[in-house]
C-alpha cells in the first residue's frame, strides 16, 4: 500500500481522543455501524458534519426495499436488481444485500422504527421504478428517511455513544505501514473540542454520503460536497464507477436557474399510479418500456429529457389529481407540503418536474465486507462501491444497501482483531498541503459539471469540463508553488477543494467510458458496448496528484488486495 502523502492545506491538529472505530457519517449506513460496533464492544466514536439527523437519509421519501411480501423472494429482488444495474452489478454483492435485508429490515425495526402497517397488521408495501412486486417498507406516508433516522439517533443516544457534531473530517491519518490510524477533523462551533483536532483509531468506517453538490441541482443537502471520496482519494484507495450519477426523473421543478437541493417527488407517487405526461397532456412512456412510467430510474429520466428536447420544454408534468385528496394527504403528506410551499397544488394541477443529481452508484471501491483497498479504511452507504448498484441503482436499494453492509462491516471489525492494534500516526507530513478553492469556486465547478457532465453528456461537452476543472486545479496549484499562498483554511475552501477532487474523477471516467449504460448517457455513444465495457473504470490519486484510470478485465471487482493480505 503506497499512500499519496496528499493531505488539505489545514492547521495542525489541536487536540485528539482515542477509540476502537471512528465511524465518519450518521446516516443510515453510519449510525447502524456505530451500533453494531458498540455492541461488539468496541470503543466507538461518530463524528458527523452537521447534526446527528442533518444527512441524506433524513430525506428518503420512497421506502426500503427487501422481499417482505408475501410471494416475494430474495432471488425476484436479485433480478430486478440486476437489469436495473445494465450488466455492472456484482452478482454476489447484491446476492449478500437481498438475502441478508430482510432480517437486516427486521432489526432495524426491532431497534424502534415504525413502518406503515396494512389493515391485517403487516407491513404495508408499495412499488417503485424497476421492482416488479410490491416490496417497498415506507413510514409517515412519504417519510420513511425521517423514521429511520429518528430510530437511529435515539438507538444511538440511548446507548451513550460518544459522537462528535458539526465536524468536518480533513484526512485519514496512518502509520509506517500505511495502515489506518485515525482521522483528522474540523470542529465547526463551540463545543467539548473547537477547531482542528484527530480521533486516533485502527479501524475508520466512511459513511460520508453522497456528492450531489458537485451539480448546481441536487437533490442532496447542502453537506453532501464528496469529503469521503475525496478523503479516500488522497489516502490512497481506489474509486470506482463514479460516472455512474443518478438522476432522479420527477424533481419539483422551480425554474432554469434554480440551484441547491430540491424538492424530490417520490418514485412512489408513480408506483401509486401517477402519470408523466407533457404539456398537452400526452403519456409518453407508454410504449418507451413494459413499465412505462416504473421502468428504472435512468430510462424514465432519459424518456423525460427526450421529451423535452422534442417539444422544446424546459420540463415535463407528473398528474396525480385522480388521487384525490384524501390520499395526497394521507400518502404523500410531505411532497404536498413541498409542492404547495412553492405554489403548487398537486390535488388540482399536474406538477412540473425535471430530472435533477441525486444518487452515486460509485464510490470508494470496497470488498463485500466493505474493506477498502487501504488496510483499516471501511466504506458503506453512497460514499461506497460495493457493485450492488452497477450503472444504475435500483429504487430504494440504497437505505438496505447501508443497513446490510454497515452490519457487516461492525462483524469484520470486531472478528479480525484489526481494533486490537494500537494505532501510531505518522506526524504530518513535511510535503506543502494540498492548496484550497476560494469559496466562489463551488459555483464554478457545479455549473462546469452541470453543463458538460449532466443528465446528457458527449466527449466535446466532457472534454470542455475537464479543461476549465484543470484550470481550477492547476490555479489552485500554482500560486501555492509561486508563492506559498492558499486560499485561507475554513470549510467553505475545504468543501470547494473537495468537490474538484471528485469533478475531475467523474469526467475523466465519464470520457473513458465510451458507450451509454445505465445512469451514464453519452450522446455521442449512444448504444451499450457490452464487448468492450462491460467492466469498471478504477481510478486511483498519484502523489503527484495527477489520476491514475485503469479499467477491469471483467464486471467483478479484483479483491482489495492489500487489506486481504495484512489479515
Amino acid at each position: 500500500m503506497t499512500t499519496t502523502g496528499i493531505r488539505l492545506h489545514a492547521p495542525a491538529p489541536g487536540w485528539s481522543i482515542d477509540a476502537d472505530v471512528v465511524v465518519v457519517g450518521s446516516g443510515v449506513a453510519g449510525l447502524t455501524a456505530a451500533l453494531r460496533c458498540e455492541a461488539a464492544g468496541l470503543t466507538t466514536v461518530v463524528v458527523t458534519k452537521a447534526r446527528l439527523d442533518d444527512g441524506s437519509t433524513r430525506w428518503a421519501q420512497g421506502g426500503i426495499a427487501a422481499a417482505l411480501g408475501e410471494g416475494d423472494t430474495p432471488e425476484q429482488h436479485l433480478d430486478d436488481t440486476l437489469v436495473a444495474g445494465a450488466g455492472l452489478c456484482d452478482e454476489e454483492a447484491v446476492r449478500i444485500l437481498v438475502t441478508e435485508g430482510p432480517d437486516a429490515v427486521r432489526r432495524l425495526i426491532a431497534t424502534g422504527a415504525q413502518f406503515d402497517a396494512s389493515t391485517d397488521g403487516g407491513l404495508e408495501l408499495t412499488r417503485e421504478g424497476g421492482h416488479h412486486r410490491r416490496r417497498i417498507a415506507h413510514a409517515g406516508g412519504d417519510a420513511t428517511g425521517a423514521e429511520i433516522s429518528r430510530a437511529l439517533v435515539e438507538a444511538v443516544r440511548a446507548r451513550g455513544l460518544r459522537t462528535i457534531e458539526n465536524a468536518l473530517v480533513l484526512d485519514l491519518l496512518t502509520d509506517a505501514e500505511g495502515r489506518t490510524a485515525g482521522v483528522t477533523l474540523h470542529v465547526m462551533g463551540e463545543g467539548q473540542h473547537d477547531g482542528v483536532g484527530a480521533v486516533h483509531a485502527p479501524a475508520v468506517v466512511l459513511a460520508t454520503g453522497g456528492m450531489g453538490q458537485v451539480f448546481s441541482a441536487t437533490t442532496n443537502p447542502a453537506v453532501s460536497t464528496g469529503d469521503g471520496v475525496a478523503l479516500a482519494l488522497r489516502a490512497g484507495a481506489e474509486v470506482s464507477d463514479l460516472e455512474f450519477v443518478q438522476f432522479h426523473p420527477t424533481v419539483l421543478f422551480l425554474g432554469p436557474d434554480a440551484e441547491g437541493q430540491q424538492p424530490l417527488v417520490s418514485e412512489a407517487v408513480r408506483g401509486e399510479g401517477a402519470h408523466l405526461v407533457d404539456a398537452d397532456g400526452v403519456r409518453f412512456m407508454l410504449g418507451q418500456h413494459e413499465l412505462a412510467e416504473l421502468a428504472p430510474r435512468d430510462i424514465v429520466a432519459k424518456g423525460i429529457v427526450r421529451r423535452m428536447l422534442d417539444n422544446d420544454a424546459e420540463h415535463m408534468y407528473l398528474d396525480a389529481r385522480h388521487f384525490g385528496a384524501e390520499m395526497w394527504e394521507q400518502r404523500f403528506p410531505t411532497i404536498l407540503a413541498a409542492c404547495r410551499a412553492h405554489g403548487i397544488d398537486p390535488v388540482t394541477q399536474p406538477v412540473p418536474v425535471a430530472p435533477a443529481a441525486h444518487y452515486a452508484s460509485g464510490g470508494v471501491r470496497t470488498d463485500s465486507h466493505g474493506r477498502t483497498t487501504v488496510p483499516g479504511l471501511y466504506a458503506c452507504g453512497e460514499v461506497a462501491c460495493t457493485g450492488v448498484h452497477g450503472a444504475n441503482r435500483l429504487a430504494s436499494n440504497s437505505l438496505l444497501e447501508g443497513l446490510v453492509y454497515a452490519e457487516r462491516i461492525a462483524a469484520d471489525i470486531a472478528s479480525t482483531g484489526l481494533h486490537a492494534r494500537v494505532p501510531q500516526p505518522l506526524p504530518t507530513a513535511e510535503r506543502p498541503a494540498h492548496p484550497l478553492l476560494p469559496p466562489e469556486a463551488r459555483f464554478a465547478i457545479q455549473r462546469i459539471m452541470t453543463r458538460g457532465a449532466g443528465v446528457l453528456r458527449s466527449e466535446a461537452s466532457l472534454a470542455e469540463a475537464a479543461g476549465r476543472l484543470h484550470r481550477l486545479h492547476a490555479e489552485a496549484r500554482d500560486a501555492l508553488d509561486e508563492n506559498g499562498k492558499t486560499a485561507e483554511p475554513g470549510v467553505d475552501t475545504w468543501e470547494a477543494t473537495n468537490l474538484l477532487f471528485v469533478a475531475r474523477v467523474l469526467v475523466e471516467a465519464a470520457r473513458r467510458r465510451e458507450e451509454t449504460r445505465g445512469c451514464h448517457w453519452r450522446e455521442d455513444r449512444p448504444e451499450r458496448d457490452d464487448t468492450a465495457w462491460r467492466r469498471h473504470i478504477v481510478v486511483r490519486l498519484n502523489p503527484d496528484r495527477s489520476l491514475a484510470v485503469r479499467t477491469t478485465d471483467t464486471t467483478d471487482f479484483p479483491p482489495t488486495l492489500p487489506q486481504a493480505q495484512e489479515q
